[in-house]
């Protein structure tokens, strides 16, 4: 109990740019006096928390205002792409105070990746002067599917040879520290509750745009990961009866008519990209890709292709706003930068035909602030999120052993 209180107090004061008093803190958390002034006590020992000045409210002695000490401890998070790999060191008020990328090694297996993501965190943490004894773990956003019991990575689609690879203690393992494993398109949405300055983050859905699409679930403030947390698998959703065959056995399922692969195997197709691509290299399809989406500029037939895929990736969200009842879209991703003109001038009118209940302010759309690092960036959240943020699984009693959050911090 005393640790679950001393979470809601940090999480609390973290929430409050300003600082919080004591008094505040009472009112915001509903613990008593007493136990608050011990708590603030123990963090303040920690340095976890700052004395960062008073304020007079009222009559009495000025309150002394708790803030946030941002230096006391820091995040690295990893973002696995088969593209790219980014990566980025969080302090603890959640600022970005590092960052670099690195092509993914395109050699089959995890253990060339594993190397290059061990080298790459020890040299941004060197680069940026961030004491290895600060930092609290390391994150990383995957590909699903993902197994989040034992740390591994099942059989991502666009990862040649990776096939149950127990990435979390391979990586623990070559950086030394600890690592918290979560799928790309949760970790987004993690992102997105941590920084997020809309007035209203507790419902809305996460669409991912990179290699694959995925979309991130938020209810209530939390993200939602289905009982494997591997939730956000939209790809067999159909979005073009008419469109090609899938795996599944149904047509025009989002995973063959709007990945960037099948755009740029359509823009092959159509002679829009007059070169061959070989679609079974992420870093081949990615560079065809950003050419296809630098010639929608200013090429009708590149620009109908993306536009296209824009209505597409509209009607999937659409089944889950209404399924739902969501009014609040964010997109985000590696490639959203890229495709933010043509979906925010398409999903909007898409959305607004096909939603069903009468929302006052239509549906919102908007873009992440994250950037191209929204992976990375929630990857590092949920480090702080593990370590940092109250959950009520903290307070269950048991007699058979430790509940399920003591079980998973000791897996991890």
């Amino acid at each position: 109990m005393g640790d679950f209180n001393q979470t809601v107090v940090l999480d609390a004061i973290r929430r409050s740019p300003d600082g919080l008093s004591r008094i505040e803190l009472a009112g915001a958390t509903g613990l008593s006096a007493q136990t608050l002034s011990n708590i603030a006590r123990r963090l303040l020992d920690q340095s976890l928390i700052v004395e960062s000045g008073t304020v007079r409210k009222g009559r009495g002695k000025p309150r002394t205002v708790l803030t946030l000490n941002p230096t006391a401890g820091y995040a690295v998070g990893v973002h696995l792409d088969p593209a790219v790999l980014t990566f980025v060191i969080l302090d603890l008020g959640g600022r970005v105070v590092a960052h670099s990328t690195r092509r993914t090694p395109v050699e089959p297996g995890a253990e060339a990746i594993v190397d290059v993501m061990a080298s790459a965190v020890a040299d941004l943490l060197t680069g940026a002067g961030v004491d290895r004894g600060l930092v609290l773990g390391v994150g990383v956003a995957s590909p699903g599917p993902i197994d989040p019991e034992h740390g591994v990575v099942v059989d991502p689609p666009f990862l040649r040879g990776w096939h149950q690879v127990p990435l979390r203690s391979s990586l623990s393992e070559a950086t030394g520290f600890p690592v918290v494993l979560e799928k790309d398109v949760a970790a987004a949405a993690v992102a997105e509750i941590w920084g997020s300055s809309s007035e209203s983050p507790e419902n809305f859905l996460f669409v991912y745009l990179g290699t694959g699409i995925g979309i991130g679930l938020v209810s209530g403030g939390s993200v939602l990961r289905g009982r494997t947390q591997n939730a956000g698998e939209v790809g067999h959703i159909v979005v073009d009866p008419d469109g090609p065959a899938c795996t599944c056995g149904l047509r025009g399922c989002l995973a063959v008519t709007c990945m960037p692969q099948n755009l740029v195997q359509e823009a092959v197709l159509l002679g829009v990209l007059d070169y061959p691509v070989d679609n079974a290299d992420p870093g081949a399809v990615e560079t065809a890709f950003l050419d296809l989406c630098a010639r929608a500029v200013d090429g009708k037939a590149a620009r109908r292709i993306i536009d296209v895929s824009a209505e597409r990736v509209a009607k999937a969200v659409s089944v889950l706003t209404n399924a739902l009842d969501f009014d609040r879209v964010v997109f985000g991703g590696p490639y959203w930068p890229l495709l933010a003109g043509s979906y925010l001038r398409i999903v909007p009118d898409v959305l607004t035909r096909l939603t069903v209940a009468p929302h006052a302010d239509g549906i919102q759309i908007e873009g992440t602030a994250f950037g191209t690092d929204v992976g990375a960036v929630g990857a590092a959240c949920t480090v702080f999120t593990n370590a940092l943020s109250p959950s009520p699984e903290q307070l269950l009693l048991r007699t058979d052993g430790p509940g399920p959050a003591q079980a998973a911090r000791a897996r991890r």
